[in-house]
């Protein structure tokens, strides 16, 4: 396996909480229709007005993930207990 990338979308607002945990859904989706390598997906507050999904994917596959889904950001993934 090669390096993990974690795929990043950045929400801001009143409802950045409630539209990061509906992102998350849709990036659910999107794993069991493309059957890619890893499943492992999350969203953290940050503050009452920021908030964030992610998903985590093989680098591999990353190009043609982030062509189809357009994330804010990336970085290297480094696996933690609160990112499972």
């Amino acid at each position: 396996m090669g390096k993990k990338i974690k795929l990043i979308w950045d929400f801001r607002g009143p409802a950045a909480a409630k539209t990061a945990e509906h992102h998350e859904k849709h990036l659910k989706e999107y794993i069991a229709i493309e059957k890619t390598a890893l499943n492992i997906t999350g969203h953290r507050d940050v503050n009452d007005m920021l908030s964030f999904a992610f998903m985590v994917v093989e680098e591999s596959e990353m190009i043609p993930i982030r062509d189809a889904l357009k994330p804010h950001r990336g970085e290297i993934f480094e696996e933690t207990k609160d990112d499972i």
